[in-house]
């Protein structure tokens, strides 16, 4: 795990004073797969669609007073900030890369508990028609916060896979 210290700056009568915070930020990460057998053109659709997640992930609404950028069509394109309720926390994803059918790739527009985060949805097709989704990123949090999230995002996470996985296999169109 990389440790990075947060460097505060302080003015004090026109005098910069750095102040070096007592708690470090650690380097996290998760990475999950999981296989559906619906289409990567199937799961491409809920995954661009920010509308969709509460469909079929663990977040509760798509809070659209603040996202910026959504596309009235469901497909959210690059730079759109996507802001997903989850009990009381709002969590706001930027989208950074897009490749058709293939990869989305966002990072923390704002995410309290979380900084530096980063994250890549990958889209395989099998062999059999079906999807392999790996869902992984990397992140920081206080050394505090470092004792909880980790387990909980890896568990989080999963469940996010699974939800896409499932939702979009008992969705898929009919062949």
């Amino acid at each position: 795990m990389a440790v990075r210290y947060r460097v505060n700056h302080v003015f004090l009568a026109g005098y910069a004073t750095r102040i070096h915070s007592q708690e470090p930020f650690t380097m996290h990460r998760y990475d999950v797969t999981v296989t559906t057998g619906a289409s990567p053109e199937t799961v491409w659709k809920l995954l661009v669609d920010a509308a969709s997640w509460p469909l079929w992930s663990k977040v509760d609404s798509l809070d659209r007073a603040r996202s910026v950028g959504l596309d009235p069509g469901g497909d959210d394109g690059v730079g759109a900030v996507r802001a997903f309720r989850t009990g009381r926390t709002v969590t706001g994803e930027r989208l950074t890369e897009k490749v058709e059918r293939r990869l989305l790739a966002y990072e923390d527009a704002f995410n309290t508990p979380m900084h530096s985060y980063h994250a890549r949805i990958e889209l395989t097709p099998t062999a059999g028609s079906g999807t392999v989704i790996h869902w992984h990123g990397t992140y920081e949090t206080s050394w505090l916060m470092g004792w909880y999230m980790p387990r909980y995002l890896q568990k989080f996470m999963q469940g996010m896979a699974e939800g896409l996985a499932r939702y979009a296999e008992e969705h898929k169109p009919a062949q």
